[in-house]
Formats: structure tokens, C-alpha cells, sequence
């Protein structure tokens, strides 16, 4: 299967604030929408996390997305919508020793959204797709099909609006 993956367009948020399931619109989806047209195959069946910012850029890539709440980005739990030199340091110690089994208090880990997002893929029934998603969900897929140990998956990094094409073995 030839999935096109897609990190949604910048979020309208003042830097340095912790989002991950905080419902925020993107920057001019229409705009990321034209550019990633020239990227992708016409007529592919769009799926989408649910959150605005890639709701958004879906909407405009397809008439008909669809949406999958497996899709979504990583839940931060008590971290969302605070700023990151907020959070207290143990804790944010505590996850960078263990970034992919870390539950951040009233989110979930890493792991987690890796499960869901490997579910999704697995329940797929196209031959092709693309797929408007997170940086978060995006390195946990990626880190899985690359074969990366779990202290490497921080290496992975994925701009705003850009895809990245990949096949995926049954």
C-alpha cells in the first residue's frame, strides 16, 4: 500500500505552548492544499485526524475526507495549552528518559498513539491513500516502519505542510 502522509499546516498558537489535542485551527489550509496537489496522484481517498489543523487542509484536498480520531496527536493530558517552561522539569525529565512508554499525567505515551495510528493503517483497504496527520503520529509510524529503537524517534522531524510518500507491506 502507497500512503502519502501529510503534517498539517502550522497551528495558530503563540510558540513555546504545548499543544497536541488542543483543537486549533492551521494557517491558510487552502494554500498547503495547492502546494501538496502537485505532490499527490489525483482522486486518492483523503483520511484525517479529526483536530481542526488537519481537518482544515483535508477539507481542502478533498471534497469528501474522512476522519479517524486514531489519528490524532499525542494527548498531553495536564501539559495541554501550557507553556513548556511551565510544565514541571521532573516531569519533563521523566519523559525524555523514556520517551516512548512515558504516560504524561492525564495524557498518554508514545506508545499509545503508536498503537492506534499502526491500527489504523492496518485496517486500511486501499491500495493507495493519503493521509493528513501529526508530527507526533507521523514519527511513531515512521520510527515502527524504519525500525527505530525508541531513543531515536526524537530524530525524526517533519516541516508544516510538507508529505512524505512510503509503502507499507500487508
Amino acid at each position: 500500500m502507497i500512503l502519502h502522509l501529510i503534517r498539517h499546516p502550522r497551528p495558530l498558537v503563540d510558540d513555546g505552548i504545548c499543544y497536541g489535542q488542543l483543537d486549533l485551527a492551521g494557517e491558510n489550509p487552502a494554500a498547503a492544499a495547492a502546494q501538496l496537489r502537485n505532490q499527490l496522484p489525483p482522486g486518492l481517498p483523503v483520511w484525517s485526524s479529526p483536530l481542526r489543523r488537519c481537518a482544515e487542509l483535508a477539507a481542502a484536498l478533498h471534497t469528501q475526507p474522512f476522519f479517524d480520531h486514531r489519528l490524532a496527536e499525542m494527548n498531553f493530558g495536564n501539559w495541554e495549552g501550557r507553556r513548556w517552561d511551565c510544565i514541571p522539569r521532573h516531569e519533563i525529565d521523566a519523559w525524555a528518559a523514556d520517551v516512548a512508554g512515558y504516560v504524561v499525567p492525564g495524557g498518554e505515551s508514545a506508545l499509545k498513539v503508536q498503537q492506534r495510528a499502526l491500527d489504523f493503517v492496518a485496517g486500511l483497504r486501499v491500495p493507495e491513500a493519503v493521509i493528513v496527520t501529526h508530527a507526533g503520529v507521523l514519527r511513531v509510524l515512521l520510527a515502527h516502519w524504519q525500525g527505530l529503537p525508541d531513543e531515536r524517534w526524537c530524530e525524526l522531524g517533519f516541516a508544516y505542510g510538507s508529505c512524505w510518500r512510503v509503502v507499507v507491506e500487508p
